[in-house]
């Protein structure tokens, strides 16, 4: 699970320095916070939001987002952030928990159904650290709508080239607003990476959006999971690649196909 370094104070000295301790893997790219920018508070986007576990109002968990589809009723987010059906959570796009009129501007939508490849339901393969969510549309007046009918939706893409930009929009755990970051891509380790800090708890399944030539349509070339799980940093962030496989998942998502129960991932080895 994406996680902050972890500062223990050993105590304070007489210039009231902190003192701080972490042990975290080679792999997860220490060297890079000094040479990274910070995400800023962002004003949040339709289809971006929040997983909300144990009802809402309430604390949220994972980060998903609203991917095209001809159901218009699908979601994007990291397969760690799934377990057992998924059924009854709820997905509350362009979430502003800091509005005490519209928390949910886009409405408060209740998950079906999870779908996450082979390879993560049978053995956690951190390159398949990926779930499509389908969830129930809502009766608006006289007809039946779906989310992606009031949010749009992104084009699910394959992972993306190093050098290309991307943009994350992610809730960390207990955010009102969410956070983004503009910045390019690396691979490490046969993972796409991307440096920038301020990405923590919460922000797994958070989409990395880049422009699709020609049209105001974002792509999604991965979500904040793979890699311990998202990364053992706030500055250094990954995603599964994304290759074919995903548009199976998708595929058996759009065709209803039978759903999965998806068992805890477990650690993450930071």
């Amino acid at each position: 699970m994406k996680r902050v370094i972890a500062m223990i104070m050993a105590g304070l000295g007489a210039t009231g320095t902190l003192f701080a301790a972490a042990t975290v893997p080679a792999s997860a790219d220490a060297f890079a916070r000094s040479a990274t920018p910070t995400a800023s508070v962002s004003a949040g986007i339709p289809t971006v939001g929040t997983l909300f576990t144990g009802g809402f109002p309430g604390r949220h968990s994972c980060t998903a987002s609203v991917i095209a589809s001809p159901t218009h009723n699908l979601l994007i987010t990291a397969g760690h952030c799934v377990s057992g059906t998924a059924a009854g959570w709820l997905f509350v796009p362009d979430y502003n928990g800091a509005s005490a009129t519209r928390p949910a501007p886009y409405g408060v939508w209740t998950v079906k159904h999870a779908y996450v490849a082979p390879r993560w339901k049978s053995v956690h393969d951190t390159q398949y650290d990926y779930a499509i969510l389908q969830v129930a549309g809502q009766r608006h007046g006289w007809r039946t709508v779906q989310v992606q009918d009031l949010t749009g939706g992104n084009t699910l893409a394959t992972a993306p080239r190093p050098g290309t930009e991307i943009t994350d929009v992610a809730y960390n755990g207990g955010a009102d607003r969410p956070i983004s970051c503009t910045v390019p891509t690396y691979v490490t380790s046969g993972y796409p990476a991307f440096n920038c800090d301020g990405y923590v708890g919460g922000s797994s399944g958070s989409p990395w959006l880049s422009a699709v030539s020609g049209s105001s349509v974002k792509a999604v070339r991965g979500v904040i999971g793979g890699l311990h799980q998202g990364g053992c940093y706030s500055y250094t962030s990954y995603s599964s690649s994304f290759t074919s496989e995903v548009f199976a998942v998708y595929d058996r998502a759009v065709s209803g196909s039978r759903p999965d129960t998806v068992t805890p991932a477990g650690g993450d080895g930071c």
